[in-house]
């Protein structure tokens, strides 16, 4: 394994897990930020609720948003308890209160308890991000989807975007906001991910539709879309080889860590550095574009 000038792996040994994927079962562990986030107090206060905050891109919006000030609270799927812990451990140690939630998001109660379960425990409600993803790289054509792994993917990335949204804009008031996680695939799309892109390149269009309606009440809405990034779902979903090689096709020639990632989502949900930010996707690719 070799590194850059900053101290990131540009190369992965080879590796594969079942999804969804574990942090302690990868090499080397991601970057979540744990020794060296700093937070400034920009989002002190605030009551924010996460999906898939057990790990990856989650865990690091998890921990920053904590060191900035903010209470937590996150969904994480059963199989994830161990990584969960290990996030609600980073929230408690940064001096904020976390909940973690158990819940698959792609049936709508599950999605109407979780948003009713973190407004009862944080008592209001600030910060929606809409983080849970699910991918799967596929070999063979369009034909090679069965119905059962759209229905997880589109139900995962996009159902649930929209059912948790639909019951958070109930409690946020003016100022709040929600930030939704896109991807490079809704602009460079994989012929293995064509799933996948497809919802990522409707959340996006999600995102602009919501910015529009919700604006006139003061709600924000934004979405961030990532590159390539080292969290347990490369491993779980896509073949060792192309693990190895993850995101040397890059400008900056290497993938991205989630601690990486995480400031985009506190710069988004800040109400002081982005109070007049609304409507915009905000790209960390490493040098892809996002147009």
């Amino acid at each position: 394994m070799t590194t850059d000038q900053a101290d990131r792996p540009t190369e992965f040994p080879p590796q594969q897990q079942e999804p969804p994927g574990s942090t302690a079962a990868m090499t080397p562990t991601p970057d979540h930020g744990e020794q060296s986030y700093q937070g400034s107090g920009k989002l002190t206060g605030l009551r924010t609720l996460i999906t898939g905050g057990d790990s990856g891109i989650g865990r690091a919006v998890a921990l920053a948003f904590a060191r900035e000030g903010a209470d937590v609270a996150f969904t994480y799927l059963p199989e994830e308890r161990s990584d969960a812990d290990a996030t609600v451990g980073l929230v408690h140690d940064a001096g904020r209160r976390g909940f973690a939630y158990v819940a698959d998001l792609r049936t709508h109660d599950a999605c109407v308890e979780v948003v009713a379960r973190a407004v009862g425990e944080l008592g209001g409600l600030d910060v929606l991000v809409n983080n849970a993803g699910y991918q799967m790289a596929r070999e063979g054509g369009i034909e090679s989807i069965d119905p059962e792994r759209l229905d997880r993917v589109f139900k995962t990335n996009l159902y649930a975007l929209f059912w948790m949204t639909q019951e958070a804009v109930k409690h946020l008031k003016a100022g709040g906001c929600i930030i939704n996680n896109s991807s490079i695939q809704a602009y460079d799309p994989s012929v293995s991910l064509l799933d996948y892109a497809s919802t990522k390149a409707a959340i996006n269009n999600a995102t602009v539709n919501l910015a529009a309606e919700l604006g006139p009440r003061g709600i924000r809405v934004n979405a961030v879309a990532p590159g390539p990034i080292w969290t347990p779902l490369q491993p779980a979903t896509q073949p060792p080889e192309k693990v190895a090689k993850l995101g040397q096709d890059t400008p900056l020639g290497r993938a991205g860590q989630p601690a990486e990632v995480a400031p985009a989502f506190v710069f988004l949900a800040s109400p002081r550095d982005a109070s007049y930010v609304s409507g915009t996707v905000l790209g960390v690719t490493g040098g892809k574009p996002v147009f």
